[in-house]
């Protein structure tokens, strides 16, 4: 009779394990597949960091200097007259500037519970990997461009100053630069004094980085970064035409990059048409000498208008400090305890930022009135 009711063995009726497709959803309620899904997400990840490494790079570059004296502005020597029997002066630098880098330690983890991990997917897996890098790079960027639209003061663990731009309020003036002089109340943070930017916003910001030496040697590029709508805006800039109702006469035309749609016009092009990409960033135009970047990252009503020398120069405004030993350098990936490292990882990253040439970028804030408000950065 025992029997009579069911083998001993061999048998869908025995129990046992499940299989994966008794115990996970496999597509979505409309039949599309969630591997299908992983994998598109990754593909967005994938892009989104190559984005943010490529304006990173060109506003940062590396160091793991505590602390740097750093010329604030391109200083030059100079020669005099000789005479018979005089030497001339020694040349001298310009006057510096202690300028220091935070440093502080950030952490994430992944966890996971082994069953989870027995039916998981590897593209489930690696998503969440994607996603903790992904974090990485917001974090990056997010800091740096933090520190950029923020005007405070801040100290670095070791004691030092670490500045943003030039505030005009900290009393410090920025030194001369080719015989130029300029005031302590001297600041890179504005308020456009309209609610709509407009050609003398952007005309302003570029001449206030070039009087002090940036974006002018071979090498260096003026950029105008800000969101797609204020990018708009700008690209209907048209030489000698109020740039919004009542405002200022836009001084030059806004040129639509190589790669934009055609479109019928009874003008041409003198000079070189902006190129489509600069180091991975989309660039919608020109403006003057400077590109035209839309970024999914700078706040709405705000233009953040900088100088750069391309990846990793010396020469880019902020300075982003790594660690002496290079084992706590970059984004580490720590397994965790017990036999099974997957169970728990943990992603660990040790840096800080500050502001290395405070002439080197001005922010506008767009808005009608009053003193200038430091956005909140997503990091």
């Amino acid at each position: 009779m025992v029997l009579a009711n069911g083998p001993i063995f061999g048998s869908d009726g025995q129990g046992g394990y499940h299989t994966a497709g008794d115990v996970l959803v496999d597509k979505t309620a409309d039949g599309v597949p969630l591997n299908q899904l992983w994998d598109t997400l990754g593909d967005l990840l994938s892009a989104w960091r190559a984005k943010q490494d490529a304006l990173l790079s060109l506003l940062a570059f590396d160091t793991t200097d505590v602390a740097e004296a750093v010329p604030q502005s391109l200083s030059h020597f100079q020669f005099e007259e000789a005479s018979e029997f005089g030497e001339p002066r020694a040349g001298q630098g310009g006057d510096s500037l202690i300028l220091g880098y935070g440093f502080k330690d950030y952490d994430l983890a992944t966890r996971y519970t082994w069953k989870y991990l027995r039916d998981a997917t590897a593209r489930q897996v690696e998503f969440d990997m994607n996603a903790s890098v992904e974090a990485d790079q917001r974090l990056r960027t997010g800091k740096v461009l933090g520190r950029l639209f923020n005007p405070a003061q801040k100290l670095t663990p070791e004691g030092n100053p670490e500045f943003g731009l030039w505030n005009g309020t900290d009393g410090i003036a920025p030194i001369e630069y080719l015989g130029k002089t300029f005031a302590s109340n001297h600041a890179h943070y504005l308020v456009s004094g309209a609610a709509t930017v407009d050609s003398a916003d952007i005309e302003d910001s570029i001449s206030l980085i070039t009087e002090h030496g940036y974006g002018t040697v071979q090498g260096s590029r003026i950029l105008v970064l800000a969101s797609d709508s204020t990018i708009d805006t700008i690209m209907g800039f048209r030489k000698g035409y109020e740039s919004r109702t009542g405002g200022p006469i836009a001084k030059y035309d806004a040129i639509p990059s190589a790669d934009n749609p055609p479109y019928l016009s009874s003008e041409f092009i003198v000079g070189q048409t902006p190129p489509s990409e600069y180091n991975n960033l989309r660039v919608a135009g020109s403006y003057g000498s400077a590109l035209l970047v839309p970024h999914i990252q700078i706040p709405d009503g705000y233009v953040l208008t900088v100088a750069t020398s391309g990846a990793n120069s010396a020469h880019n405004v902020v300075g982003v400090r790594h660690h002496v030993n290079t084992a706590y350098r970059g984004l580490r990936q720590i397994p965790g305890k017990g036999q099974y490292p997957l169970i728990d990882m943990f992603f660990q990253r040790s840096f800080g930022v500050g502001v290395r040439h405070r002439g080197a970028a001005v922010v506008t804030q767009i808005k009608a009135a009053g003193t200038y408000d430091a956005p909140t950065i997503a990091s």
